[in-house]
C-alpha cells in the first residue's frame, strides 16, 4: 500500500471497469483461507488425553478462554454466543497479527470490513434477541422505560453500530500508516520495537471488539424480568455483619 494511501481499498491489483480486486479483498480471503485449512486440519486429528496434540490443546486453550469471557461479560452461557463471538475475535486478531509480515496490510484498516463486521454485530443483536425472549418482548424493550424513547433507542443501536466499525478502523489503520511512516525515516531502528507493538494493539483491538459485541448481544438477549430479578436480588443480599465488639 502506497503512503499516499489511506486504506488497502485505494491500492487496486485488477481492473475489470465495473469489476476491480483491491487490496483489502485479497488479504481478507488470505487470512479467510488460512483459519479454514487451519480448521480443517486440526478437525481431523482431533484425540482425546495423553493423544492430544500440541496444535489441538493450544486451541482449546483458546476456545476455552473466549466462552469463560463470554460468561463472564454475559453472565449467560458462554457456548450460547461462542461460535459467533469467537468467529469474530479470532478473524480480526489474526488479520491484526499478521501485520508483522512484511508488505501485509491489515484488511481491518479498511472502513468497509470493519463496517461489515459491525453490521454482523447489528444483525446478530436482534437475532440472538428474537431467539431468547420472543419477537413480542424483543421489540417491546425499545418502548422502555416509555414510548416515547422509541427513536432515541433505535438511534443508540445506529450510533453504536457506527461507533464499532469506526474504532477498529481509526485504531488499525492510524498504527498501518505511522508504522509506514516511520518505517521509512528510520528503517533499521524501529521494526522489532513495531512488531512487538503491533502484536499488542492487533490482540488488544481483537478483545475490545469481541467484549462490545458480547455486551450488545447480551444485552439484547436479556429480559426485563431478569434484568429486574438480578437487581431485587443485589439489593436484598444481606451486609455482612461485623463484630460489636470492640477493645477495651
Amino acid at each position: 500500500m502506497g503512503e499516499r494511501a489511506i486504506t488497502p481499498d485505494q491500492t487496486v491489483l485488477w481492473d475489470a471497469g465495473f469489476v476491480n480486486v483491491n487490496l483489502t479483498l485479497v488479504t481478507t480471503w488470505m487470512v479467510m483461507a488460512l483459519l479454514i485449512g487451519f480448521s480443517l486440519v486440526i478437525s481431523r486429528r482431533l484425540r482425546v488425553g495423553a493423544e492430544m496434540s500440541r496444535w489441538q490443546n493450544g486451541v482449546e486453550v483458546v476456545v476455552g478462554f473466549i466462552r469463560n469471557q463470554i460468561q463472564e461479560i454475559s453472565n449467560q452461557t458462554g457456548d450460547r454466543y461462542l461460535p459467533f463471538v469467537g468467529t469474530l475475535f479470532i478473524f480480526i486478531l489474526v488479520s491484526n497479527v499478521l501485520a508483522v509480515l512484511p508488505g501485509y496490510v491489515p484488511p481491518t484498516a479498511s472502513l468497509s470490513t470493519t463496517v461489515a463486521l459491525a453490521l454482523c454485530v447489528f444483525f446478530a443483536v436482534p437475532v440472538f434477541g428474537i431467539g431468547a425472549r420472543g419477537i413480542g418482548a424483543y421489540l417491546r424493550a425499545y418502548l422502555q422505560p416509555n414510548p416515547l424513547m422509541l427513536p432515541f433507542n433505535i438511534m443508540s443501536e445506529l450510533s453504536r453500530t457506527l461507533a464499532l466499525a469506526v474504532r477498529l478502523f481509526g485504531n488499525v489503520m492510524s498504527f498501518t500508516k505511522i508504522v509506514a511512516i516511520l518505517l521509512g525515516i528510520a528503517p533499521l531502528l524501529f521494526p522489532a520495537l513495531l512488531n512487538a507493538l503491533g502484536l499488542l494493539t492487533g490482540v488488544i483491538q481483537a478483545y475490545i471488539f469481541a467484549v462490545l459485541a458480547t455486551v450488545y448481544i447480551s444485552a439484547g438477549s436479556r429480559s426485563q424480568n431478569e434484568g429486574g430479578r438480578r437487581s431485587t436480588e443485589s439489593r436484598a443480599r444481606p451486609v455482612p455483619e461485623t463484630s460489636g465488639r470492640t477493645a477495651g
